[in-house]
């Protein structure tokens, strides 16, 4: 088989991400090929071991295996057995390891003494983190704790903090990050099928005769999903490739019709292409008839929405619309991915519903090659969700059906009422709304960086500094956000722990600890058990709450858990997992392989006495009565729900003409916590950047380089231009870069959320990161080339000339 084996820096991997092809055509298996990363000078033989892994900085979930030597990880190794990425690696995988060496590790507790974080040990950390929630459920009750989680820890972990929050605790502000990536995936999946859980599989794209991706920049974000289509593209029979996105990303490139709407758009431009597939008769009326209600609605809907009017309000050409509408209506073999693009702009949940819509008109669903993939954008957002450490409950049980409660209480032995189901579940934006108000006192952060991450930033800032707010960081560095706490909590972190984590297609992989965390630090299963031991947590008969040890233990517990329920792992094990490749849920007696696709013939979770959700409202939130829902869809059928385009809060006007949308660079993840640590990362992207049009470049008297200031209402930040192929009249920064490492020397600000700002979706709860309207000044001319990537969607269009 190919093989990619380098050591040292291997630049090439930097210059060429995607790495060399291996076309095959339609129906045929991917053909492996392994990429392999270790330190200089080092060969596979000289290795003491490989342990079994897969990938943290993205959420394919690439099956690889961790080199280790002398106690150290020096590299690592694509799984070539893996049904997700047959041997290759993102970029990131590559090199990222090499942030669990760097010197500014987290070793030891910290707690706040005058106003300043010294070292302790961890009696005296775990003691005031002890006293001060005694305090608070004797003087306030369990609304007084809020707990904000991740998307990067493991699903033991997850299960544990829910098992606490909920059972233990009682109460409902429990939320990860995944708010700000995944929350809307899950919510489109719920509205459209009672239920959380991607339809599609990776392995759709070996199939399909068209790839449909809105919103998602999967080059950048998924590059070895990327690297699937790239090998389908390069083969006989390449399938037709529809992009929707404003920037020119290698997606844009390759596409058969490449669309570019306004920020804020995407349901006029949604609706306008449902609008074409209707009036062209594209559709499975028999599947439609038999398997979904609501069409009704949406046909009187879409109706109002010609190509010419979505171009107009999408400024989008109304024939480039028709083209892409054809290219969905007429394949034989569609597959549909979402992401960003849709999840953080306006109108997020109607936006993605109605790519749901597109497949069950078409009546592609549960088929090789026919399939959605809302996508997930952290490695472990699937199990936040499935675990209840997003806010819902565990099992994808509804917070609004008494027998999933009861089924819970069961499970943990509590007293019903002590699982919180009043309400829907606290989001993320709705905590820190109770935090700045006073209501919420003590914020437990695991494994993510809001102070660079959420909307806003000064008003965050403003929460995490409170004195009334009582703040825990579980974390592995001393990152913006551990530098507003009041304790920090030394992590472990991934080749440090043992756990099983799920990806965006349901696939199940275990990571096996590979080496010892640095000096004091504990793996953050093995801390939130030594809280719950601390605060004397008990079940109904006096039993420790959780009862379980360690991850293994853990993991037979959410086994119990998931029995019967859509995320079945009762035919999952650590020997199962071991040595092979990873697999996909649902996986029981009836599929003890796993199962590829759901959905099939027809059949969904959407039962009233089985759904995760009732559905909500598309344009208020307002969540549906059971009695609604039972009336709606008394047979658990799809669901086709319709909405209507509204224009988003905040638009480009006279003193802010711009649209500003916030995203990612390939080499980067999230607030650069890890990435930024790794050398070879840290220089493919060392700094911010603004990426303009050229258009928009020479109306303004901006050339490549310039240094200019970004503003909206809420703030500014000042960055390098790169004049881009991105569509005029909107400007893009890239998100990651924080404070760790200062701002410049001049004092400018250089957070992207700096300018975002307090909205949210009201159906998914989904912080909008991509319609500020925003102004742009010149500072000072530049030095020739913005320190931007040039292999992907920041390339520049004049990089050694002014524009």
């Amino acid at each position: 088989m190919p093989r990619t084996a380098d050591s040292g820096d291997a630049p090439h991997r930097i210059v060429e991400p995607w790495g060399a092809r291996t076309p095959y055509g339609a129906g045929d298996g991917w053909p492996d090929r392994v990429d392999v990363q270790l330190e200089e000078g080092l060969s596979e033989s000289e290795v003491d071991d490989w342990v079994q892994s897969a990938a943290v900085l993205h959420s394919n979930g690439d099956g690889l295996d961790i080199a280790v030597k002398d106690g150290r990880i020096v590299g690592v190794r694509g799984r070539d057995v893996d049904r997700v990425n047959r041997g290759r690696l993102d970029v990131k995988d590559l090199f990222g390891w090499r942030a669990n060496h760097a010197e500014d590790r987290l070793k030891r507790p910290m707690i706040r003494r005058d106003g300043e974080l010294v070292e302790t040990d961890w009696d005296t950390a775990m003691s005031a983190v002890v006293q001060r929630s005694k305090d608070l459920l004797t003087t306030a009750g369990p609304s007084a704790f809020g707990f904000y989680t991740s998307g990067q820890l493991f699903l033991e972990e997850y299960y544990t903090l829910g098992v606490i929050a909920h059972g233990a605790i009682g109460t409902n502000h429990v939320d990860g990050n995944t708010r700000l990536c995944t929350a809307t995936a899950a919510e489109a999946l719920k509205e459209s099928f009672g239920c959380d859980g991607q339809p599609g599989s990776y392995s759709d794209v070996d199939h399909a005769d068209a790839i449909a991706l809105f919103g998602h920049n999967v080059a950048e974000t998924q590059s070895v999903l990327w690297m699937r289509m790239l090998d389908r593209l390069a083969g006989p029979d390449p399938p037709a490739i529809l992009c929707v996105d404003p920037r020119p990303t290698p997606v844009a490139r390759h596409a058969t019709v490449h669309l570019a709407p306004l920020p804020g758009t995407n349901v006029a431009l949604m609706n306008s292409l449902l609008h074409e597939i209707i009036r062209n008769d594209w559709l499975d009326r028999d599947y439609v008839t038999e398997h979904s209600v609501g069409f009704e609605e949406l046909r009187k809907r879409v109706e109002e929405f010609p190509p010419e009017r979505a171009a107009e309000i999408c400024d989008v050409a109304a024939d480039d619309i028709r083209a892409g509408a054809r290219l969905l209506g007429t394949a034989d073999k569609l597959l549909s991915t979402v992401l960003q693009g849709f999840y953080q702009s306006h109108q997020a949940a109607a936006a993605s519903v109605q790519v749901n819509n597109i497949h069950i008109l078409r009546g592609m669903l549960g088929k090789p090659g026919c399939g959605i993939l809302q996508m997930n954008g952290q490695p472990t957002a699937q199990n936040t969700r499935e675990c209840g450490a997003d806010g819902d409950l565990a099992g994808f049980r509804n917070w609004a059906n008494d027998s999933h409660i009861a089924e819970l209480a069961e499970l943990w032995n509590v007293e019903q009422s002590q699982i919180p189901h009043y309400a829907p579940p606290t989001h993320a934006m709705q905590m820190f709304r109770y935090a700045e108000q006073g209501t919420l006192r003590m914020l437990w952060i695991t494994a993510t960086n809001p102070a660079v991450s959420l909307p806003e930033l000064r008003r965050i800032r403003e929460i995490l500094s409170q004195e009334r707010l009582f703040v825990v960081v579980q974390d592995i560095f001393r990152t913006e956000t551990a530098e507003l706490a009041d304790v920090v909590l030394p992590a472990a972190a991934w080749g440090e722990k043992t756990g099983t984590f799920t990806n965006a297609d349901r696939t199940v992989h275990l990571s096996e600890k590979a080496i010892e965390p640095p000096g004091q630090s504990r793996a953050d299963l093995d801390i939130l058990l030594d809280y719950a031991r601390r605060m004397d947590f008990r079940d109904k008969d006096g039993n420790p709450m959780p009862p379980w040890t360690d991850a293994e233990t853990a993991f037979a517990a959410w086994q119990r858990c998931s029995a019967g329920r859509p995320c079945d792992y009762t035919g999952l094990s650590y020997e199962k997992l071991r040595d092979g490749s990873g697999i996909q849920w649902p996986c029981n007696d009836q599929n003890p392989e796993g199962t590829e696709r759901l959905y099939a013939e027809g059949r969904f979770w959407a039962d009233p006495d089985y759904c995760e959700a009732y559905g909500k409202d598309l344009i208020t939130g307002a969540p549906l009565e059971p009695t609604e829902y039972r009336a709606l869809n008394p047979a658990g059928k799809a669901v086709i729900k319709a909405a209507e385009y509204l224009k988003p809060h905040e638009f480009p006007s006279q003193d802010y003409p711009f649209a500003l949308i916030t995203g990612r660079t390939l080499y980067h993840f999230h607030t650069r916590t890890k990435t930024g640590r790794t050398p070879q990362l840290q220089a493919a992207a060392p700094e911010v950047w603004v990426e303009m049009s050229s258009g928009d470049a020479r109306r303004n008297g901006i050339a490549e380089g310039d240094l200019v200031t970004v503003s909206t209402p809420r703030g500014s930040v000042t960055a390098a231009v790169r004049v881009s192929g991105i569509r005029d009249g909107v400007l893009f920064l890239p998100f990651h870069y924080g404070y760790w490492d200062s701002d410049d020397a001049e004092g400018h600000h250089r957070a992207a959320n700096e300018l975002t700002l307090t909205d949210w979706d009201p159906v998914s709860k989904q912080p909008i990161f991509k319609t500020a309207a925003a102004q742009l000044h010149r500072v000072r001319g530049g030095n020739g080339r913005a320190l931007a990537p040039t292999t992907a969607a920041s390339a520049p269009v004049a990089p050694d000339r002014r524009t």
